[in-house]
């Protein structure tokens, strides 16, 4: 009994005096630094947003200026004025929000390429956006205000590195050149942006990485453009609404981010507070690091939670430690007789006298429900043989539910095998399908090649058969967008939803001109209800297939005679404002019990014409855009309506 009682007052006191000290202690250290790596953690988040965004800029901006190179209006206007060209570049760079855009005919250009990477890469034909550094000159060159703009007094900052300079004028450029290959206008595409003042583009990156900055939350974050270590947009404030244009970064984050070319996370004094702050270096075109992207929050509010958590965890360990003493050992007196006497009352049923019991031990708190449990057990076992009994037939009908549910799920598993074998012949035939959608482009090619030489050969007799050159560049256009959406049935994976506004009323007359000699050969009637509709989202030519698709259909439905019926509306869909277009016929219909598969790959109802891939095609064609297509029986023939949501 003594040894109990010993054994027990060292369980209940050796926790409370040894190691729950020294577990809150290794627990306040592990949580300090797990605490610390989530903030790491954020601002490396934060910081790959802001690269992120950055890189889409540039990305954004040359895809832009490659667009304008290779569009037809640009071509055409290089044999205009020189009002006319300014005027088109002053229009398309505001519209492309650029601080400035020219061309440079391939005669003067190379100067002007051994300078700038940028330049000579779009010389080459290969289209470049890089970040370069303009000098005062430079940027004279196109505008006072550019110069006005990059100009920024450089103001002490605590921490900075030592320097002798003053103002920094030189412009940090979002810089893009893309090739010009026009015949007898060759040359190069050059514009940018300028990041010096941008507040546009950094109160972009705050907004998207400190979404709860403006509303005052305890996450309050700052993003800033350098240039070497100067801040040329920032949202740091000076104070009040002021930003801290002209400050420096401090000269250690300067040593390991510029000198090291290393990316900065950890903490760091920014103008006038410590900040969790990410820095990453920027290089130029020539690969020489000249900036830095900044991203960071402040340290203060994380800090004081750490402390207030501390404080907390120190308080309430402090209480338990003086509670929980007394209590234990208080306790601890109250369990002594209980176990003696069911140790007792165990002998006794070890010696053979199932009959012994505890009893009531005049406790009610787990020693005695302990007690009261292994009473309960000792009764238990009497009727045990009886129970067992009963648990074998139960036990035997529950085997024969389970084989039950084991036949069901065969049978579905064979389906699903059924199932699986008609995938992959899909499959199979969607690379065959590819295959064959490959091999038409060669002839095709030759194709375009070959009218293309008949135009230089006709020379100004071109003109006579203009009509007839272009109807076969479109035709084989059509031929290439027909090849592409081939393709894109095979291996859907490889292509992406473009969409782009369209208004239906004009894909559908485009669309009755191309089917015209279908509908000539028979005595078909067209009824057309063309209704003022809202523009969609689709790119046209998917939707002329679409369209294509279903007259074919209709036509080939009716036979040798019949009434056409095109209607187009705007039309809400589940409160979404969209546009309806209902093509029905006066043929024979759908059968009914094959209404509902009409969509499915392969499956037609022509077994001599068809392949069973239109209205699938189409079906895949709206659903991308966000449209439905649904089909139906009339008393005239079948209906199919395509809805799709106004863009």
């Amino acid at each position: 009994m003594s040894t109990v009682r010993l054994r027990l007052l060292i369980l209940a006191l050796l926790p409370l005096i040894v190691l729950m000290p020294l577990l809150l202690l290794l627990g306040m250290t592990r949580w300090s630094a797990d605490y610390d790596k989530v903030l790491i953690a954020n601002v490396e988040s934060d910081l790959r947003i802001a690269e992120q965004y950055l890189a889409r800029l540039m990305t954004e901006t040359g895809t832009d200026l490659l667009s304008v190179a290779e569009s037809t209006e640009f071509s055409t206007l290089l044999d205009r004025s020189v009002t006319a060209q300014n005027a088109y570049f002053s229009a398309k760079r505001d519209a492309l929000e650029l601080d400035f855009l020219y061309f440079i005919p391939s005669d003067k250009v190379e100067p002007v390429a051994s300078k700038w990477p940028v330049i000579r890469t779009a010389l080459n034909g290969m289209a470049n956006t890089q970040i370069d550094i303009f000098s005062t000159t430079d940027l004279e060159d196109f505008s006072d205000g550019l110069t006005t703009q990059a100009r920024i007094d450089l103001i002490d900052t605590e921490a900075a590195s030592p320097t002798s300079r003053t103002v920094e004028d030189r412009g940090m450029v979002v810089h893009s050149a893309s090739p010009v290959m026009i015949p007898g206008h060759k040359g190069v595409l050059v514009g940018g942006i300028l990041l010096n003042r941008n507040l546009q583009f950094i109160d972009t990156i705050n907004a998207l990485v400190y979404l709860n900055a403006v509303t005052g939350g305890e996450r309050q974050g700052t993003a800033t453009l350098f240039l070497d270590d100067v801040r040329v947009s920032t949202n740091v404030r000076l104070f009040g609404d002021v930003r801290a244009l002209g400050t420096r970064v401090s000269g250690a984050v300067r040593s390991k981010v510029l000198d090291q070319g290393q990316t900065w996370l950890a903490r760091a004094f920014v103008v006038n507070d410590w900040y969790i702050s990410g820095y990453l270096p920027l290089t130029d075109s020539f690969g020489q690091r000249v900036g830095m992207l900044y991203v960071g929050f402040l340290e203060a509010p994380f800090a004081a939670a750490k402390r207030s958590a501390y404080l907390w965890m120190m308080v309430a360990f402090g209480a338990v430690l003086a509670l929980s003493g007394p209590v234990f050992l208080w306790l601890a007196k109250g369990i002594f007789a209980p176990l003696e006497r069911m140790s007792s009352t165990m002998r006794k049923v070890e010696k053979g006298d199932l009959s012994a019991r505890n009893g009531n031990i005049g406790t009610k708190d787990e020693i005695g429900q302990v007690a009261a449990h292994l009473d309960s057990l000792l009764n238990q076992v009497q009727d045990r043989d009886q129970k067992l009994r009963a648990w074998a037939d139960e036990l035997n009908q529950r085997v024969d539910q389970r084989t039950s549910e084991l036949r069901d799920a065969n049978a579905k598993l064979e389906q699903t095998f059924k199932q699986l074998v008609m995938s992959e012949k899909l499959a199979s035939i969607g690379e065959i399908t590819a295959g064959v959608a490959h091999e038409i482009n060669n002839p095709v090619a030759v194709i375009q090649g070959n009218v293309d030489v008949m135009r230089e050969t006709l020379g100004e007799h071109a003109k006579d058969v203009k009509t007839e050159l272009d109807l076969v560049d479109q035709q084989v256009s059509r031929i290439d967008a027909i090849v592409g959406k081939l393709l894109q049935f095979a291996r859907p994976g490889e292509f992406s939803g473009y969409e782009e506004t369209t208004m239906l009323q004009p894909v559908v007359s485009d669309c009755l001109v191309l089917v015209d000699h279908l509908i000539i050969k028979r005595d078909i009637s067209i009824v057309l209800n063309l209704g003022d509709a809202p523009a969609v989202k689709i790119d046209p030519g998917e939707m002329q297939q679409v369209v294509i698709n279903l007259i074919v259909n209709a036509v080939q439905a009716m036979g040798d005679h019949g009434e056409l019926s095109i209607a187009l509306a705007p039309t809400q869909r589940d409160g979404t404002e969209g546009a309806a277009l209902i093509i029905s016929d006066t043929g024979p219909g759908v059968p009914e019990d094959k209404l509902n598969s009409v969509f499915d790959p392969f499956f037609t109802t022509k077994q001599a014409e068809g392949t069973g891939l239109g209205l699938s095609i189409s079906q895949t064609l709206i659903q991308r855009s966000g449209g439905i297509i649904s089909a139906r029986n009339t008393d005239r023939g079948a209906e199919f309506t395509v809805w799709l949501p106004a863009a």
